[in-house]
């Protein structure tokens, strides 16, 4: 079984750094006002299996906040992939697409952020239980960062949706 364990931590290790790496290149798409239907594609299916999966690890004894985070995460992506194809990104679509594409990617962050500090003991020892203010101004600047992008995202991606062809 630790075996087992260790296979699917290393698959959903990898799963989320390539949900990570092309949600950045998706971001950069929505920045630029591009598609990106290749990297779309991957991003979501990526950030998909690596919410679904990350279910594995979760004890169910009570409800907990990555319960939460991984529930949220799948309704965001859920209704990100809705928008994308069966909409086309029509009308409001559009906007959920994009802001649901920067949610998932920056829920995907955050729990990157909360397993560095849990596993890099450098980190770990800036913030050993996650409520100092080490961990808490990293998690602040990346919230941050992720609004400005989810803003400025809509507004390119929003725009260029509506030029004419």
């Amino acid at each position: 079984m630790i075996l087992g364990m260790t296979t699917l931590t290393f698959v959903h290790v990898v799963i989320s750094l390539i949900g990570i790496l092309s949600g950045f290149v998706v971001v950069f798409g929505l920045l630029t006002a591009r598609r990106m239907d290749g990297w779309t594609a991957t991003f979501l299916s990526a950030t998909i299996a690596t919410s679904a999966t990350g279910f594995l690890f979760f004890s169910f004894d009570k409800f907990l906040p990555s319960h939460a985070v991984g529930i949220l995460s799948l309704v965001v992506l859920a209704l990100a992939t809705f928008g994308r194809y069966a909409r086309h990104l029509a009308g409001a679509w559009n906007s959920i697409y994009a802001i649901g594409a920067v949610l998932a990617l920056y829920l995907n962050v955050f729990v990157l952020i909360v397993q560095l500090f849990l596993k890099v003991p450098a980190l770990k020892a800036l913030a050993p239980t996650q409520t100092e203010m080490p961990f808490k101004l990293v998690q602040l600047a990346v919230l941050l960062l992720f609004v400005v992008l989810g803003i400025f995202s809509t507004i390119r991606f929003r725009q260029q949706q509506l030029r004419p062809a």
